[in-house]
Protein backbone atom coordinates (compact mmCIF):
# COMPACT_ATOMS: atom_id res chain seq x y z
CA UNK A 1 0.00 0.00 0.00
CA UNK A 2 1.59 3.32 -0.73
CA UNK A 3 0.73 6.30 1.59
CA UNK A 4 1.83 9.67 0.99
CA UNK A 5 1.83 12.37 4.02
CA UNK A 6 2.09 15.83 3.14
CA UNK A 7 3.57 18.47 5.83
CA UNK A 8 5.05 21.79 5.83
CA UNK A 9 1.79 23.96 5.22
CA UNK A 10 0.58 27.03 7.48
CA UNK A 11 -0.32 31.06 7.56
CA UNK A 12 2.09 32.81 6.09
CA UNK A 13 2.07 36.72 4.70
CA UNK A 14 2.60 37.73 1.02
CA UNK A 15 5.96 37.57 -0.06
CA UNK A 16 7.11 34.88 2.46
CA UNK A 17 8.10 31.34 1.97
CA UNK A 18 7.08 28.29 2.62
CA UNK A 19 8.46 24.12 2.02
CA UNK A 20 6.20 21.21 1.72
CA UNK A 21 7.27 18.17 2.00
CA UNK A 22 5.74 15.03 0.69
CA UNK A 23 6.99 11.25 2.51
CA UNK A 24 5.96 8.16 1.08
CA UNK A 25 6.14 5.10 1.72
CA UNK A 26 5.35 1.68 -0.55
CA UNK A 27 6.63 3.05 -3.23
CA UNK A 28 10.40 3.95 -4.19
CA UNK A 29 9.76 7.72 -5.39
CA UNK A 30 12.87 8.13 -8.16
CA UNK A 31 10.71 4.73 -10.03
CA UNK A 32 7.86 7.29 -10.39
CA UNK A 33 6.39 10.64 -11.73
CA UNK A 34 5.65 13.03 -8.55
CA UNK A 35 3.52 15.87 -8.62
CA UNK A 36 2.29 18.87 -6.35
CA UNK A 37 -1.39 19.75 -7.04
CA UNK A 38 -3.30 22.92 -5.46
CA UNK A 39 -7.33 23.36 -5.06
CA UNK A 40 -8.65 26.69 -3.92
CA UNK A 41 -12.00 27.08 -2.37
CA UNK A 42 -15.07 27.34 -4.99
CA UNK A 43 -11.85 26.21 -7.69
CA UNK A 44 -10.83 22.56 -9.83
CA UNK A 45 -7.97 21.30 -8.73
CA UNK A 46 -4.87 22.26 -10.38
CA UNK A 47 -1.70 21.17 -11.41
CA UNK A 48 1.43 22.74 -9.74
CA UNK A 49 4.82 21.04 -10.57
CA UNK A 50 6.06 17.82 -11.37
CA UNK A 51 9.38 15.97 -10.87
CA UNK A 52 9.79 12.38 -13.37
CA UNK A 53 13.95 11.23 -13.12
CA UNK A 54 15.26 14.62 -13.68
CA UNK A 55 12.79 16.46 -15.45
CA UNK A 56 10.72 19.21 -13.94
CA UNK A 57 7.54 20.75 -15.09
CA UNK A 58 5.63 23.56 -13.64
CA UNK A 59 2.65 25.83 -14.37
CA UNK A 60 3.24 29.32 -15.57
CA UNK A 61 1.58 30.71 -12.54
CA UNK A 62 4.67 29.39 -10.45
CA UNK A 63 7.58 29.22 -12.72
CA UNK A 64 10.82 31.23 -10.95
CA UNK A 65 8.68 31.12 -7.70
CA UNK A 66 8.55 27.63 -6.41
CA UNK A 67 11.22 24.70 -6.88
CA UNK A 68 10.24 21.02 -6.58
CA UNK A 69 12.57 18.47 -5.63
CA UNK A 70 13.11 14.63 -4.68
CA UNK A 71 15.45 13.29 -1.82
CA UNK A 72 16.17 9.83 -2.59
CA UNK A 73 17.22 8.92 0.80
CA UNK A 74 14.62 10.12 2.55
CA UNK A 75 12.26 9.41 -0.54
CA UNK A 76 10.61 12.39 0.10
CA UNK A 77 9.78 15.05 -2.83
CA UNK A 78 9.83 18.79 -1.49
CA UNK A 79 7.76 22.13 -2.88
CA UNK A 80 9.40 25.09 -2.45
CA UNK A 81 7.27 28.07 -2.42
CA UNK A 82 9.15 31.56 -2.69
CA UNK A 83 7.65 35.20 -2.96
CA UNK A 84 3.90 33.67 -1.94
CA UNK A 85 0.80 35.43 -3.62
CA UNK A 86 -2.66 35.79 -2.41
CA UNK A 87 -3.84 33.84 -5.11
CA UNK A 88 -1.11 30.83 -3.77
CA UNK A 89 -3.72 29.74 -1.49
CA UNK A 90 -5.12 26.66 -1.35
CA UNK A 91 -4.72 22.98 -0.04
CA UNK A 92 -1.67 21.34 -1.58
CA UNK A 93 -1.66 17.97 -2.56
CA UNK A 94 1.11 15.36 -3.77
CA UNK A 95 0.41 12.75 -5.88
CA UNK A 96 2.42 9.64 -7.46
CA UNK A 97 1.46 8.58 -10.74
CA UNK A 98 3.50 5.79 -13.17
CA UNK A 99 6.15 6.99 -15.90
CA UNK A 100 4.71 7.74 -19.00
CA UNK A 101 0.84 7.62 -17.67
CA UNK A 102 -1.19 10.99 -17.52
CA UNK A 103 -3.39 9.54 -14.49
CA UNK A 104 -1.48 9.64 -10.40
CA UNK A 105 -2.82 6.53 -8.84
CA UNK A 106 -1.98 7.48 -5.32
CA UNK A 107 -3.03 10.94 -3.70
CA UNK A 108 -1.90 12.98 -0.20
CA UNK A 109 -4.34 13.90 1.92
CA UNK A 110 -3.45 17.61 1.46
CA UNK A 111 -2.04 20.58 3.35
CA UNK A 112 -3.79 24.07 4.10
CA UNK A 113 -1.45 26.79 2.80
CA UNK A 114 -2.61 30.32 3.53
CA UNK A 115 -1.42 33.52 2.42
CA UNK A 116 -2.32 36.64 3.70
CA UNK A 117 -1.63 40.13 2.92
Amino acid sequence: QVQLVESGGGLVQAGDSLRLSCAASGRTLSNYRTGWFRQAPGKEREFVASVSGRLTRYTDSVKGRFTISRDNAKNTVYLQMNSLKLEDTAVYYCAVGRIGIIAYDYWGQGTQVTVSS
